[in-house]
């Protein structure tokens, strides 16, 4: 009866003339409004979207909780009494007013999943540290300024977001104490450096460090060697470390909109890497060994300053896609016409004075190429 009458005055604060509705427990998560029934308790609320301006304090009667998602509400604080939900696993707080969380909050051991994201947050209780269970944390979009080194704490973490705390002016050395952490969100911050500690992230498989103020890139980034996705674009790199060479199980190098003069002789060792973005930078030349790149099947250097490109770019054999837009070629190399797979070849706005007849051939096959 008593999980009843929360339902009921959940019902009322959302000035609802039905009851919540009853939901399957594969649709919780995407409806707005409903709950799942186990065993004649409730073990999963939503309540989002719906303009919600505070919870309950008799939510502590859903003691059987394990889910509880209340993203796009107005939100500005939590009852107490929500640290009595010692069964939560999920918990969806995105997008709401809260800028500060209550005591007992850090009493939610059982937490796997945490979302905090856009909302507005300026500091992060040390006491994160407590939620030994959780395995993802989403701190998005708040307004942190510096974040606790007891986010080093948690040993079960596996994916941690980051990103867009404009005002995030550098990551805590506690981060690398996360031996499990899969994927790291730093995004759209004021970030200058990358702290040494994050050399020991092992596990570490997905990084993005886009729109910061990054000047350099630590040459240890090669030790991170089950990396298969780098994000680094709009920084201020102008250059990329030897170190980075040794990633042998990159995919993806997001380098775009930098200050990339030249690239190390070292980056034909990124023997599976599949996607190379070099977008915007000032890159006037390719090392030879750029031929090594096997696998790479997208290739997008426009908007640089090549004056010229290597024979060996004809060994890139699984190429599909080359971006040479907006360069100042004025010749090409003839090994492009020996990449047996290319189906898209970008010419367009370079100061090139004849186009070499093996481009009729290249079309002739399939390949669209662009003048």
């Amino acid at each position: 009866m008593a999980e009843k009458d929360v339902l009921f005055q959940i019902a009322t604060l959302l000035n609802r003339a039905e009851p919540l509705p009853a939901v399957s427990a594969d649709q919780i998560a995407a409806v707005q409004q409903g709950y799942v029934v186990e065993d004649g308790h409730v073990v999963a609320l939503a309540i989002q979207q719906g303009g919600l301006q505070a919870l309950p304090g008799n939510i502590r009667e859903l003691a059987h909780l394990r889910a509880l998602y209340l993203a796009q509400n107005t939100l500005s604080a939590l009852p107490e009494q929500i640290g009595r939900l010692w069964h939560l696993q999920t918990l969806n707080l995105n997008e709401n007013r809260l800028d500060h969380l209550p005591d007992s909050f850090w009493s939610l051991r059982n937490l796997r999943i945490l979302f905090l994201g856009e909302n507005p947050l300026a500091s992060l209780d040390a006491r994160i540290g407590r939620l030994q269970g959780l395995e993802q944390l989403y701190i998005h979009s708040d307004q942190f300024q510096t974040l606790p080194d007891a986010l080093g704490d948690l040993p079960n973490l596996r994916i941690l977001d980051l990103g867009h705390n404009k005002n995030l002016l550098e990551l805590p050395p506690g981060l690398g104490r996360l031996a499990r952490l899969e994927i790291l969100y730093a995004s759209d911050g004021q970030l200058q450096d990358v702290p040494d500690n994050l050399r020991h992230l092992r596990s570490l498989r997905y990084l993005n460090l886009t729109d910061n103020q990054l000047t350099s890139l630590p040459d240890w980034v090669g030790e991170l060697s089950n990396l298969v996705e780098l994000r680094l674009y709009n920084n201020r790199l102008s250059s990329l470390p030897e170190g980075i060479g040794h990633l042998g199980s990159l995919r993806e190098l997001h380098v775009m909109n930098n200050r990339l003069t030249a690239l190390p002789h070292s980056m034909g060792g990124l023997h599976h890497l599949r996607k190379l973005d070099l977008q915007g930078n000032s890159l006037s030349a390719l090392p030879d060994s750029v031929h090594n790149l096997k696998q790479l099947w997208s290739l997008n250097l426009r908007n640089n300053a090549l004056g010229s490109l290597p024979d060996s770019i004809g060994g890139l054999s699984n190429l599909l896609e080359l971006d040479l837009r907006a360069n100042n070629l004025t010749i090409l190399p003839s090994s492009l016409a020996e990449l047996p797979h290319l189906q898209k070849l970008d010419l367009r706005w370079n100061p090139i004075v004849a186009y070499p007849p093996w481009l009729d051939d290249l079309e002739a096959r399939g390949c669209l190429v662009f003048k």
